[in-house]
């Protein structure tokens, strides 16, 4: 295959560089076009455009495959730890014994936020989305660290990143006890990275809490399985933010605000809100499978079912289906709700119109109904989402950091009124 493509406009040719990844990816190399032809490309919603070079994950969605690092997600997920993957996404390589005891135990250094925080935390009310305060408190650590700014020397940005990972749990949960109107439970460094956020959402002061181990097994499973996703609308969004040298701590903020749109993070608590309205109506799953068989006449659609990105099958949810099915198990629940979501999974995988168009259940279904049985609000989802892929968000972060990237500037086609004159106020007519 040719390194240059060649592109014919208005009688004058262009050459493009061919740009290939370690996976065969093809790109077409387009950074001196304009400067070039006067050209620019337009690619609404970037669907088909490499915005960066990445050494993070790979995904084929084709092929229903994911890795971190060159790492499947299927042997990650079995034999690893979230905070061994989040090490490998944030340096490249799988720790060390001690280099993981290290980040562990610096991450344990870091878990308690700063009491002036508790004074933001008051100033919410009881009724304010956990996104919202996730996002805010994230933000004012900027304040609270304001050394992470502009450029930062290796020391300044490894904190960065340390108290990150240890502070967005405490935040989370806390952010969980101001919308269950509960005094927040503080950090116990005793615990593992999942078990400590457990205790923190679950613990109350009237009883002791002790962490299931199915649950907490879930739970790990769950932040790898979300980790990263390549250039989803979150992580380009930390990235471009991140590429006006803003700090980590505001850059994460802004991902953590994109991910709270419903088109993005907040598919999993759809999936919920549908199961409720089939209860709510009687609870007759094949009438709504068959209702999402016409969509096209009933506007009615599954949610967790299919995934814009991979076309064969989601990979994680082959891996999370197990999870769920043991905490289902371990808990015993009896929820209406979750037997709704079983019904309709074995739709999903038996009924020919559902497997000849490839919609499977895809890691949105089976998170919520985790999240559900674990009594998790819907409110929450989001703020589990952003905890997980916390790593990740990270990881791309310091990648655009370190490879220089410049100032994220997309172009336009503009498409507004052409030159005119400004008219005096009387003599404009009305609209």
């Amino acid at each position: 295959m040719s390194n240059v493509a060649e592109l014919h406009v208005n009688g004058s040719t262009y050459q493009l560089p061919v740009v290939e990844g370690s996976e065969h990816e093809k790109a077409l190399d387009i950074q001196k076009l304009r400067d070039q032809s006067g050209f620019i490309t337009l690619d609404s919603g970037y669907k088909n455009t490499g915005a960066t070079k990445s050494a993070i994950t790979f995904l084929d969605g084709e092929e229903g495959i994911l890795r971190y690092r060159g790492y499947p997600i299927e042997q990650l997920a079995e034999q690893s730890s979230f905070l061994e993957v989040a090490y490998l996404l944030i340096y490249g390589e799988l720790p060390t014994q001690k280099e993981l005891e290290s980040f562990t135990n610096e991450i344990k250094v870091h878990t308690l936020v700063n009491e002036d925080m508790r004074k933001i935390f008051d100033g919410f009310p009881v009724n304010a989305h956990p996104m919202g305060i996730l996002s805010a408190l994230v933000c004012s650590l900027t304040a609270f660290y304001p050394e992470s700014m502009g450029s930062v020397t290796a020391e300044q940005e490894r904190l960065s990143i340390v108290r990150l990972m240890a502070k967005l749990p405490t935040i989370a949960a806390w952010a969980y006890k101001n919308h269950m109107g509960h005094p927040v439970n503080y950090p116990q460094n005793r615990l593992s990275y999942c078990a400590n956020f457990m205790h923190m959402m679950f613990a109350l002061p009237v009883e002791e809490y002790i962490v299931n181990p199915v649950i907490e097994d879930a739970l790990n499973t769950l932040l790898i399985l979300h980790a990263d996703h390549e250039q989803n609308c979150s992580t380009s969004t930390v990235r471009l933010v991140g590429s006006s040298h803003a700090s980590l701590y505001s850059s994460i903020s802004a991902g953590i605000n994109a991910l709270w749109g419903p088109l993005h993070g907040g598919a999993n608590q759809e999936v919920i809100e549908m199961l409720e309205e089939i209860k709510a109506d009687g609870g007759d799953v094949k009438k709504y499978v068959e209702m999402a068989k016409n969509a096209k006449t009933t506007g009615f659609r599954l949610f967790g079912f299919g995934h814009r990105v991979y076309k064969n099958f989601d990979p994680r949810a082959k891996i999370i289906k197990k999870a769920a099915d043991k905490v289902l198990s371990s808990l015993g629940i009896n929820d209406p709700v979750l037997e709704i979501a079983k019904q309709l999974e074995e739709a999903a995988l038996t009924d020919p119109y559902f497997v000849e168009r490839k919609l499977y259940p895809n890691v949105d279904f089976y998170s919520g109904i985790i999240y559900r049985a674990l009594g998790i609000p819907t409110n929450m989802f989001t703020v589990m989402f952003a905890l997980g892929r916390l790593p990740g968000w990270i990881a791309q972060w310091k990648e655009m950091r370190e490879t220089k990237e410049p100032i994220g500037r997309p172009r336009q086609v503009y498409v507004g009124h052409p030159k005119r004159d400004y008219l005096d106020i009387n003599s404009r007519s009305a609209k």
